[in-house]
């Protein structure tokens, strides 16, 4: 049964590292994801899942121990999802800042899974796909990774889109509100249009938390390079 959740952006400018120079602009978002990751702790699971967005092919179980690596972005730092023997392929990116995060949160209250989500995954297969997460253990909970959309600005990666702020808008009340039912209803062709990178992961939570009675609570939404960047607490 699923306990508890955190939702978080997943770009690789999250790590210091990475965005070097460029770090502070994201502090406040990365503050609300360690806060978010913290509180799934205090939820006392059995076991933690990290979902998240993957490109094909790279979809699928990554088990404990599995390695990624920032050097695609030019920079030296390799991370591990949890402890364990790891597996013979390395972490989508996403999955990888996850594992950043569970790092810097100092982790260790379970052990730790990861599950990579294709984005054109229909919603009903991401939903079928978080309910059997959410089966897998008396107690668990979910660190679900994904952008909102790309298109926020004329300076996005995706160019400017006039639909892309009122989806943003509404999948970051449906997030802080623990809205089921509206997280499923996500246009998914329009998700895809907009580059929404978290639609399929939050469909999944969205799965995983059916009758489950969760409440939410957004903890930051903001867009500062045109890109949604959502954080929500649910418990």
């Amino acid at each position: 049964m699923l306990v508890a959740a955190a939702v978080c952006p997943c770009p690789p400018l999250l790590v210091p590292e990475v965005a070097t120079g460029a770090a502070s602009e994201l502090e406040a978002a990365r503050a609300a994801c360690v806060d978010a990751v913290g509180l799934l702790a205090a939820s006392r699971p059995d076991r933690l899942y990290v979902v998240g967005p993957a490109e094909e092919g790279a979809g699928g179980a990554y088990p404990a121990g599995s390695e990624g690596s920032f050097a695609g972005f030019g920079v030296d730092l390799s991370v591990r999802l949890g402890t364990g023997p790891g597996g013979d392929r390395p972490l989508p990116a996403p999955l990888a800042v996850g594992a950043w995060l569970l790092d810097r949160a100092r982790w260790a209250a379970a052990p730790v899974e990861g599950r990579g989500v294709a984005a054109t995954a229909a919603p009903e297969d991401c939903a079928a796909a978080g309910r059997e997460l959410a089966a897998a253990a008396g107690r668990v909970a979910l660190l679900v990774l994904g952008d909102g959309s790309a298109c926020r600005s004329v300076k996005a990666p995706g160019y400017f889109d006039e639909r892309a702020a009122g989806f943003d808008a509404e999948a970051a009340r449906a997030l802080g509100a623990a809205d089921v039912p509206a997280l499923l209803a996500l246009d998914a062709e329009l998700a895809f249009a907009l580059q929404v990178a978290g639609r399929a992961p939050w469909q999944v939570l969205a799965g995983a938390a059916e009758g489950a009675g969760l409440d939410g609570r957004l903890l930051h939404d903001d867009a500062p390079y045109g890109v949604g960047y959502m954080v929500a607490a649910w418990s």
